[in-house]
């Protein structure tokens, strides 16, 4: 069987076993998130290793840990890992979050946890890989908030109508929203996702909205400015 892969500028990114397959969202919030030259990133939720990918690209001195809970997952990413020009920064960890702990805690970490969504049918690896039950918003704060440094951030995409409750969260462990991006298909539609940035800093967050296509398949120059660097077809 030949492999699928899908091809960025810099890397590629084989996705035959991994329940979580190369989304919008991923690509969104690795094109999104940015901060100040993070030396040391936690990408929780590695899937096929995207997010980490993208961010080994950008950030060209971060040592990046990817960790998966999903054994099929691990072992994709690992092997992308493997085959990146990044390989040397990259190294994929088959743990939890919950049972996960480093010594050295981590400047930025991105995460694009799994959520419920009732379009996919019942029952599938998708639905597993989604759903809050394998890991909790209130799991995911708390966690990263112990691996975070004093000035570190946590990055995440999550369901726009989940955002209040994932903020009231957050506020309980000492995080604050510090920017807010909400995503929407198309003019037309309501918005999908929202895109945080959190850090222990409380201030007045900046807001934004990002309008992904014009028409089916017609980009909006927001969008192919945002992910240019990393998608061919931009």
């Amino acid at each position: 069987m030949s492999k699928a892969v899908f091809r960025f500028k810099s890397f590629s990114v084989v996705q035959e076993k991994s329940a979580m397959k190369i989304g919008t969202d991923g690509v969104l919030l690795g094109a999104w998130v940015k901060t100040e030259n993070p030396t040391r990133i936690l990408d929780i939720g590695t899937g096929t290793g995207l997010i980490s990918l993208m961010l080994a690209q950008r950030y060209p001195k971060a040592q990046i840990t990817a960790i998966e809970i999903d054994s099929d997952s691990f072992e994709e990413a690992k092997y992308n890992f493997e085959e990146s020009p990044f390989h040397e920064r990259i190294s994929a960890m088959h743990r939890s979050l919950q049972k996960y702990d480093s010594p050295e805690k981590f400047d930025l970490i991105v995460s694009n946890p799994p959520f419920f969504e009732l379009t996919h049918k019942q029952n599938s690896s998708r639905n597993t890989a989604r759903q809050q039950s394998e890991l909790k918003f209130s799991d995911l704060i708390f966690h990263s908030e112990i691996q975070l440094k004093s000035d570190g951030k946590l990055a995440v995409i999550i369901p726009y109508n989940s955002e209040a409750e994932f903020l009231d969260l957050a506020e309980m462990y000492g995080l604050y929203p510090n920017k807010i991006t909400h995503v929407k298909g198309n003019e037309n539609a309501p918005f999908k996702r929202s895109l945080l940035l959190l850090s222990r800093i409380q201030t007045q967050p900046e807001i934004s909205e990002l309008t992904l296509e014009l028409s089916r398949n017609i980009y909006t120059e927001e969008y192919i400015a945002l992910t240019r660097d990393f998608y061919l077809k931009f």
